[in-house]
């Protein structure tokens, strides 16, 4: 055999090779992560971390069918901040199915659930660990959400009575525009009731600027609520680990939050 032949023949091999790897079908299955480091962890309008930075990430599932499933972390200090217990970490489990209909139009079910290891509890016999269902409509850039505490309580809170608070709901509105160039504006509104616990329900807003840099994204965000939280007063939403000193902060004032995220 000769060169020439030998070559015809590694170049029909080649050919042959590169067509059936055209025609393998895609892997239904996707898996991706993300890791992040934010200024304060504000969720909801709330601080989860007394002010302080957070670090975050997690890992998430997809299905072509439209089945998804996912964890997620934050450190946190919210739950010891004067309210009993050790809890350093939250870690979010949830799972739902999400799906698009009249070109522009997606639509998104699922169930979370909040859960914060440690010992302790919040007040009482009263765990801090949440299980939400929610749903949520979507158009280009605008999302409606409305999310449901089917749990006994709402991460810890009670009603003006002791009685559980189940039945709190958060209806919030979200934009993502992109403005091109890597560059993107956020915003937000919602608000939050807590069954049977005025004091506690409130609205936040947010509105901030993202900007993709290729090897991560950074964020600067402006947050506030009317959430009652003058410590002077010592309201529903002035935290600390020390009654009556200066460690005691209004945990849902407005601040402004810079992030850092990478998403492989």
């Amino acid at each position: 055999m000769n060169k020439k032949t030998i070559a015809l023949l590694i170049s029909a091999l080649s050919v042959s090779l590169s067509a059936l790897a055209d025609e393998a079908p895609a892997s239904p299955h996707t898996f991706t992560g993300n890791v992040g480091l934010v200024s304060d962890f504000v969720y909801r309008g709330i601080s989860q971390t007394h002010t302080n930075p957070a670090v975050q990430g997690g890992v998430d599932y997809a299905h072509a069918s439209g089945l998804y499933a996912g964890i997620w972390g934050s450190s946190i200090s919210w739950v010891s901040d004067g309210l009993g217990g050790s809890y350093p970490l939250e870690l979010d489990i949830y799972g739902g199915y999400k799906g698009s209909f009249g070109g522009d139009f997606g639509y998104d079910v699922g169930v979370l659930s909040y859960n914060y290891p440690g010992h302790g509890r919040v007040s009482g016999s009263v765990r801090a660990d949440t299980v939400e269902a929610y749903g949520a409509v979507s158009w280009k850039w605008l999302t409606l959400k409305y999310s449901h505490t089917v749990s006994s309580h709402f991460v810890g809170w009670t009603t003006d009575n002791g009685g559980k608070t189940r039945g709190s709901g958060y209806l919030e509105l979200n934009a993502t525009y992109d403005l091109g160039d890597g560059w993107g504006l956020t915003g937000h509104v919602g608000h939050q009731k807590v069954k049977g616990n005025r004091d506690a329900s409130y609205s936040d807003w947010r509105l901030g600027v993202t900007k993709d840099l290729g090897f991560g994204v950074i964020g600067l965000a402006y947050s506030d609520t009317n959430a009652e939280g003058s410590c002077s007063a010592g309201e529903a939403y002035c935290w600390g680990t020390s009654e009556g000193t200066r460690n005691f902060k209004d945990v849902g004032r407005g601040t402004a939050i810079l992030s850092f995220s990478k998403s492989f």
